[in-house]
């Protein structure tokens, strides 16, 4: 007995013990011997009370909790019912008169209290996931006779106490079902032998209704049986028949994009991808998002991962310095995925977002570049490029991840998306980074939206341009000015972008120079000079007006 429990990877520890777990291993059926003499009492199974506690085999002492099932005698608790028995009534050395406990446990009963009290054990692991309802007797018997053949002594009489007890109903088994679920043909004949060899007491024809032995808890429904039918009969027969179906290509306008898409973008301005948990400490959601009141996990994976997160800039923070302790000193990353926004988990808003993030030099080292830093705009640019076709306009605005003078808003069609800008200086003393970190998030569905492009003829005629130069308050930013210009000149008008700006001697403090380039033409005529001249002046006026613009010559 002892060389076959060592080979099924138990150690001895004493006879009656030995005989326990010969028995368990045996039949499936956990058991418990205690010293009869150390027991008050009749044996009986409740629910802990307020105040109990027991000590366990291990000499783990359990207070009470919600839920736990004691096997008691008058004393109170002496066992722990389908997790572990009691120190006090033990068999020992000095045992003279065992008492053997076998008993059946629903699994509902038992899941998850191993790991509830930190411990492990044979019977808890068995009972989890189901025993024989009817094998408590029969394991007694099988005790006694091995108890009695090793030991010797003389058994006692058997208390037997039955409560509702699982039973399994008849379930109709219909032959075809079981061919068409299998795929090729069993006779009927061929399925009665074999429910009948697995003791599953079939009766009838068509259907057939099958009864499983106590032994089977997990033959519930028709399916389970024809997954019995196929194991007895031999996988070997079923066929290797390709499976066809017919799938309809969904259609998607060619004016959306997905996120692949996205992806592919990203990936081609030289981002690297990565996946973070969604988990993330309270700690990260303060510092990146200001958020007192995220989502907390009732079970986390660990103490620094007991929230879900806001934002995505707090993973991207974690990777980059991931990968300069490695020697990574250029990185690019981006993140697509779920944030989650509430406080009440049942109605989280869980929206889509996508991030990404700069750190280093702006190029690769090479000889023709000096190692210039990444910066801002380059983020700019590159959020830009992900939009696409689609206009975006940048706003000052605060951001408690974000520098408070080097971080704007995104807007699109008016609506705020996301921000871009420089990390916050105090995150840049935490995560110890040599240069500012540069980032950007945005929702990902308006960026999903997208329009076809338009063909417009090109123009034979010759293009007019004129540059204007003027001077505005420091403060002014450029695209509100651009905004108001460009909603308020002809369709002939084609471009009108700032390419110069300039501050220093032959300008005032506080004041900034900015020279316009406006480029004209029309597709059917040749401009006169009295229209671009009235193009001009409109311009000209309409600076004047909203930003008190002055003519710098």
């Amino acid at each position: 007995m002892v060389r076959r429990l060592e080979r099924a990877g138990l150690r001895s520890i004493s006879a009656l013990v030995d005989i326990t777990n010969y028995v368990m291993i045996e039949r499936g059926q956990p058991m418990h011997a205690f010293d009869n003499a150390r027991l008050k009492g009749a044996i009986g199974v409740r629910l802990m009370k307020a105040g109990e506690r027991v000590k366990l085999l291990n000499e783990q002492v359990v207070e009470f909790r919600a839920g736990l099932l004691a096997i008691t005698d008058d004393s109170g608790p002496v066992a722990l019912g389908g997790v572990m028995g009691g120190f006090d009534t033990m068999v020992g050395a000095s045992t003279t008169e065992v008492f053997f406990e076998a008993a059946y446990f629903a699994p509902p009963a038992v899941q998850g209290r191993t790991r509830e009290l930190g411990l492990t054990s044979d019977a808890a692991y068995r009972f989890e996931r189901g025993v024989d309802p009817q094998g408590a007797r029969a394991a007694i018997e099988r005790a006694s006779a091995l108890t009695l053949e090793v030991c010797g002594g003389q058994a006692g009489p058997l208390c037997h106490a039955l409560g509702e007890m699982p039973a399994h109903a008849a379930v109709a088994l219909r032959p075809a079902r079981a061919r068409l679920l299998l795929g090729y043909p069993v006779a009927d004949a061929e399925v009665r032998d074999i429910l009948a060899r697995l003791c599953c007491a079939p009766e009838g024809s068509d259907p057939i209704k099958a009864t499983a032995p106590s032994w089977r808890f997990d033959l519930e429904i028709e399916e389970d049986f024809i997954e019995e039918i196929a194991r007895i009969h031999g996988y070997e027969h079923v066929p290797a028949i390709a499976p066809r179906s017919s799938v309809s290509m969904t259609r998607i306008s060619e004016g959306e994009r997905t996120r692949f898409d996205l992806r592919h973008q990203l990936a081609a301005l030289g981002y690297q991808e990565v996946i973070n948990y969604s988990f993330v400490s309270a700690g990260s959601e303060r510092d990146f998002a200001g958020n007192e009141r995220p989502v907390r996990l009732a079970n986390p994976i660990a103490s620094h991962l007991s929230v879900m997160r806001t934002t995505l800039l707090g993973g991207l923070m974690q990777t980059l310095r991931s990968n300069l302790n490695r020697g990574e000193p250029r990185v690019r990353l981006f993140e697509i995925g779920r944030c989650f926004e509430s406080d009440e988990p049942s109605t989280a808003a869980q929206p889509d977002r996508i991030a990404g993030l700069a750190y280093g030099t702006r190029w690769p080292e090479q000889w023709a570049e000096t190692g210039a830093p990444v910066d801002f705009y380059d983020l700019k640019g590159d959020v830009e490029a992900l939009a696409g076709n689609r206009e975006l306009e940048f706003l000052p605005a605060s951001h408690p991840a974000f520098h408070p003078g080097r971080s704007a808003e995104i807007r699109l069609a008016g609506k705020a998306i996301g921000f871009v800008g420089e990390v916050h200086p105090r995150l840049q003393q935490q995560f110890e980074l040599a240069t500012p970190a540069v980032a950007f998030e945005l929702l990902t569905d308006p960026l999903l939206a997208g329009g076809l492009p338009r063909f417009s003829g090109l123009s034979r005629m010759p293009a007019v341009r004129r540059d204007y130069a003027f001077t505005v308050d420091e403060a002014t930013p450029v695209g509100a000015l651009l905004a108001a210009v460009r909603g308020a000149v002809p369709a002939f008008v084609r471009e009108v972008e700032v390419f110069d700006q300039y501050r220093g001697k032959g300008v005032d403090a506080g004041k900034k120079s900015l020279a316009l380039r406006i480029v004209m033409q029309d597709t059917d005529r040749t401009l006169t000079d009295s229209e671009v001249e009235e193009v001009v002046t409109s311009i000209r006026e309409q600076l004047t007006q909203k930003f008190q613009a002055k003519p710098r010559t």
